[in-house]
């Protein structure tokens, strides 16, 4: 986004710092749920390898372990990388050829933005699910509203592009969600959601 419409540097650090962030996250993620798993059958992004054979795994994909139900849940973090590398490269060349495209700049920038701003979404969805937020760092979401609101004062005091501004407030509003579920849940405690198991399933869920 930034090759096509210039914006302030410290926001270009801000979004560089934060994939960082992210990915270090996701390595620490990987680690631990592999670490819990039962299943022996690495699931990858890119082509099986010898040491597939080593721990006896079941045949996998010549190609691409693209199965979509196993997407995003693969064994190892370099599995990970290679996929955001691939997108970028993808991504990157059509921004190149796109880039004199006033639209699609524009266009890019927002969702790039509103995926940011949707982060807290998947958690808040959790919370209404299971009617608790229970195990969840309130300190947490306490430094998510507190840098947004910082985050989107700036971007509206330095007339950064609206899709940053726009996206801020959507960011703060997630955040404030999140917040009164906290208040509800704690306070008002609500009977969890049962899940009936279907009668041909031999499985309790």
């Amino acid at each position: 986004f930034r090759f096509g419409r210039r914006f302030e540097s410290p926001l270009l650090w801000q979004s560089i710092i934060m994939i960082i962030t992210m990915l270090l996250m996701l390595k620490l993620c990987t680690e631990v749920r592999v670490s819990n798993e039962l299943n022996v059958k690495r699931r990858s992004f890119a082509a099986a390898d010898s040491k597939d054979e080593e721990i006896k795994a079941p045949p996998k994909r010549s190609y691409l372990d693209f199965d979509l139900n196993y997407f995003w849940h693969w064994s190892k973090f370099t599995d990970y990388v290679q996929c955001v590398l691939t997108f970028t490269g993808v991504t990157g060349y059509i921004t190149y050829l796109w880039l004199d495209s006033s639209l699609f700049v524009e266009t890019l920038g927002f969702l790039a933005v509103f995926t940011e701003a949707m982060l807290g979404v998947p958690q808040l969805y959790r919370n209404y699910q299971n009617r608790s937020t229970e195990g969840m760092s309130i300190k947490m979401v306490l430094m998510w509203s507190s840098g947004d609101t910082f985050k989107t004062v700036y971007f509206i005091l330095n007339q950064a592009p609206f899709q940053f501004s726009i996206c801020g407030l959507l960011q703060v509003f997630v955040d404030i969600a999140i917040l009164l579920q906290v208040y509800l849940y704690s306070h008002y405690p609500q009977k969890p959601v049962s899940h009936t198991a279907h009668p041909a399933s031999t499985k309790a869920l």
